[in-house]
């Protein structure tokens, strides 16, 4: 094999000899001898390097040529590898049926979520954000729950969101408060006190938004109507001071069969703590001295409640 390679450069070698006039009129059997064979290495080298330099030449050609080609193609079909920007896009330029305030005519008010009931009191957005989209910024800033949202103040809805003033704010509140009011109204409604579900009905509208302790008692008749219901107790986030004299005179006063206990957990933890439990038996043991029943204690906790009687524990 290194023979025939060598034939093969001595033919390449004999005419760049020739070329170069290094030699001529050279016979080719007579390359190999030893005056010339320095140059012979010389000239292998020398076509090594062409060849070599050449296929790189080739290589980096073609790559632009493909390159070329690329950016034609690329240009031609830019809109294809072009990703638009999200725009901000105004609620009035929107489809009329999902436009809040034309859906809520078209539709009725049970098809709006909470944000688009809550983005047509605010009205308006900001620059980056539709009236809906910051709607629901404040909502999943508050678990996407009402209840949340309805603790919280004109001070703290202006001061925290971008493009709330003081009135989208007061709008807000005040659209809460009156769905407080109505539950009110729902809960005096119940006169009769059937189980846990009535009491809770009747008082999750005074306990359930509010962030300190408050301890009630329900007055009932025999025949389980509702006399009257009192607040007794308002303490702090972790507890309220409780007199049971002062709850049994009031038994006594308004000439009360049985009573109802409630009290609410701001802390949402609607299981009852070891002093409840105390203090449930405590009032409970007292009470039957007079022969007032005791039929329940319900601890409220945002939207959900306990049931000692439920529980089997009164």
């Amino acid at each position: 094999m290194k023979y025939i390679i060598n034939v093969l450069f001595m033919n390449y070698y004999s005419e760049y000899l020739k070329k170069c006039n290094i030699i001529n009129n050279i016979d080719d059997n007579n390359l190999l001898c030893s005056d010339v064979n320095d140059n012979y290495k010389t000239y292998i080298d020398k076509v090594s390097k062409k060849i070599i330099s050449e296929n790189t030449q080739n290589i980096t050609n073609k790559k632009n040529k493909e390159s070329k080609i690329n950016s034609q193609i690329y240009q031609e079909n830019a809109d294809n590898y072009k990703i638009a920007p999200k725009e901000h896009v105004s609620i009035k330029k929107w489809d009329k049926n999902s436009r809040p305030r034309e859906k809520l005519l078209m539709q009725g008010p049970d098809s709006l979520t909470d944000a688009e009931l809550i983005a047509i009191l605010i009205g308006s957005g900001t620059g980056k954000q539709t009236a809906v989209d910051l709607a629901r910024t404040i909502l999943k800033d508050c678990d996407n729950n009402l209840m949340q949202l309805a603790r919280m103040s004109v001070g703290m809805l202006k001061n925290n969101y971008k493009g709330i003033g003081e009135a989208k704010a007061v709008s807000i509140v005040a659209a809460l408060e009156l769905g407080r009011r109505r539950r009110k109204l729902d809960a005096s409604e119940i006169v009769k006190i059937k189980n846990s579900q009535d009491v809770y009905e009747i008082m999750h509208y005074f306990l359930s938004d509010i962030s300190y302790e408050e301890f009630w008692v329900i007055l009932l008749d025999r025949s389980s109507n509702v006399i009257v219901k009192k607040r007794v107790s308002k303490g702090g986030v972790s507890g309220a001071l409780v007199d049971v004299r002062n709850i049994l005179k009031l038994a006594i006063d308004f000439l009360a069969s049985s009573i109802v206990l409630c009290h609410n957990h701001p802390s949402g933890n609607k299981n009852p703590s070891k002093q409840d439990i105390l203090l449930t038996k405590k009032i409970k043991d007292a009470a039957s001295l007079m022969d007032i029943l005791v039929l329940d204690h319900i601890i409220i906790a945002k939207n959900n409640y306990y049931s000692f009687a439920d529980d089997g524990r009164i």
